[in-house]
């Protein structure tokens, strides 16, 4: 079995001060994450946060009806759990990992213990959190005012921005789960994006060919999320000198 072995290829992992990152290191466990699995559901108590390397979770949210639609995606930028942050170790909404890949878990408590007791892993937090919800605040704004093509290509970028590669493991199902449309809907629009030499569909994915294409296609939701996750975030931590925040 795989595992990740690299804990700073998770962005605010390697935005850490060194003395964060010393007392963060024993508590960090790598996982391998499994497309569909659940990293927390509605209603339900979580225990861990996690911290994805490679790959990609949806934020979902439920209907009585069984019904759901994603309100944002977290990568290897995020933490997944943010409501263990906000007092909080139950919500409505739900984590499952959208695209397979690797990352690491972080029990609760110690999360919750960092963050109350040090003030440069509050501030790391709460910026990442502010881009969050800017993305979550696009996202209604999107499926309100903007074409299901336009969002098929902002949903196709924000998982790209988060990939080493051009291909993303999505199929029609699930782009059509996460907007909340009909599956024939997005069937459509893929092959309007195939026949425009964006994109080119394999069994279970599809490869983005034309990055720039795909971006005047789509709406300024993408760009504006990018910029301010690109203003909030740090890059790694630029006071640590090389090596000092060590290997697992």
């Amino acid at each position: 079995m795989t595992l990740a072995t690299d804990p700073l290829a998770n962005q605010l992992l390697a935005a850490l001060e060194p003395a964060d990152w010393q007392r963060w290191k024993p508590h960090l466990e790598p996982v391998n994450l499994r497309r569909g699995e659940i990293l927390y559901a509605a209603g339900q108590p979580q225990f861990h946060a996690f911290f994805p390397t490679s790959a990609i979770v949806s934020l979902l949210q439920m209907t009585e009806a069984g019904g759901s639609t994603g309100f944002a995606i977290a990568g290897h930028e995020a933490v997944v759990g943010i409501s263990l942050l906000l007092g909080s170790d139950i919500t409505t909404s739900s984590g499952a990992v959208l695209i397979a890949g690797q990352g690491y878990r972080m029990p609760a408590l110690a999360l919750l213990e960092e963050f109350n007791r040090f003030e440069s892993v509050r501030q790391l937090m709460l910026r990442y959190i502010q881009a969050l919800v800017t993305q979550i605040a696009q996202t209604a704004v999107c499926s309100r005012h903007h074409t299901v093509d336009q969002q098929v290509c902002a949903w196709l970028l924000y998982c790209l921005d988060r990939l080493a590669s051009h291909e993303v493991q999505l199929t029609h199902d699930m782009l059509a789960h996460l907007l909340g449309v009909r599956r024939e809907s997005v069937t459509l629009i893929v092959g309007h994006l195939r026949a425009a030499g964006l994109v080119r569909c394999r069994r279970g994915s599809m490869v983005v060919l034309d990055r720039a294409g795909l971006e005047h296609r789509s709406c300024e939701c993408h760009a504006l999320v990018s910029k301010e996750y690109a203003r909030l975030l740090p890059s790694p931590c630029a006071s640590a000198p090389a090596g000092q925040h060590g290997a697992m």
